[in-house]
């Protein structure tokens, strides 16, 4: 799978005599937060229908997403970073993800500059599957049916996404996002697929964990999480090696921590992992995060945490044993 990123490398990637873009494409457009299930049905529909014309399968997301343009800080939290958005719609077995900045040049597009220096001129869609509420292009002014009508007229295609429901409901990553904030992990594992996890790379802090006895891995977020609080996790390393852990994800707000990050402590663990990308599976929800009064009140917090965390490994499994 190859990544695309921006309108200029799209249109130089595309005019390339034997780039699979050359001969056009079958494409899809949102955000894919999650690529839950409801995504990945989009995705085999997608896949399904470039096989059949011959030509390479395209994602199309855009960073920042569109919310957080217009909403910043306010915008709903992401379920995965971009790079783990990536990895994941790489293992889906789409060919291409074009990623476009959402800029105040790109918000500006009509919606029939959008189909034309875009969906024809860049991408030379044969094919293109969005929901029927799919809105574009400055004050949202296209939708389904301006691409349906020009899709006649130019030579190319446009099919509704297909419903995916769970429970009775449609599955949705505000959905996803909405269980999650009230810590109902199984709920959200049944509508992504899978256990929710946070892929990342490790960085330094500031060492207050190994200070107070409890070293971290830390994996800055760039953005606010869809979880709050302190969770049994199971940490995959960069060499495969899986390890039970405890993990704070949030703000940190006994040491007034400003950047969202993720801290991982691992319970049976002896080494490094600063500059390794790993995996965090969230398996079940301790405490929400607390402000303490002192750094030895948090102390004497983390350790109670652990033996939670040890407590219930020992009645359900450990990592090794059951992901």
């Amino acid at each position: 799978m190859r990544l695309i990123r921006g309108l200029t490398n799209l249109k130089q990637f595309s005019q390339q005599p034997d780039a699979p873009l050359s001969r056009g494409c079958v494409a899809t457009i949102g955000n894919f937060d999650g690529v839950h299930l409801g995504h990945q049905t989009i995705i085999d529909q997608v896949r399904e229908k470039a096989i059949e014309l011959g030509v390479p399968s395209v994602v199309m997301v855009f960073e920042p997403q569109p919310r957080e343009f217009f909403q910043g800080e306010d915008a709903p939290p992401r379920l995965m970073p971009f790079r783990q958005k990536f990895e994941a719609l790489l293992k889906s077995g789409i060919d291409i993800v074009l990623c476009l900045r959402f800029d105040d040049k790109f918000r500006s597009y009509s919606g029939m500059g959008f189909i034309e220096d875009v969906l024809i001129d860049g991408l030379g869609v044969h094919h293109l599957v969005v929901g029927d509420d799919f809105r574009f292009g400055c004050d949202r002014a296209g939708d389904f049916n301006l691409l349906k009508e020009v899709g006649e007229a130019r030579g190319f295609s446009v099919e509704n996404t297909r419903t995916v429901e769970v429970a009775g409901d449609r599955v949705s990553s505000t959905r996803i996002r909405n269980v999650l904030a009230e810590n109902r992990l199984e709920d959200a594992e049944a509508l992504l697929g899978h256990r929710y996890r946070i892929h990342g790379r490790v960085v330094y802090g500031k060492q207050l964990g190994r200070q107070i006895g409890a070293p971290t891995a830390n994996i800055l977020l760039p953005r606010m999480p869809a979880l709050r609080g302190v969770y049994v996790v199971a940490v995959t390393t960069a060499d495969g090696r899986i390890e039970d852990g405890v993990a704070n994800i949030g703000l940190r707000p006994t040491v007034d921590g400003k950047q969202p990050s993720l801290e991982v402590h691992l319970l049976d663990f002896a080494g490094t992992l600063y500059g390794q990308r790993i995996d965090v599976v969230f398996r079940h929800f301790l405490r929400g995060e607390v402000k303490f009064d002192s750094v030895d009140d948090l102390k004497q917090q983390i350790a109670r945490d652990f033996e939670d965390a040890q407590a219930w490994i020992a009645k359900h499994g450990s990592a090794t044993d059951t992901d």
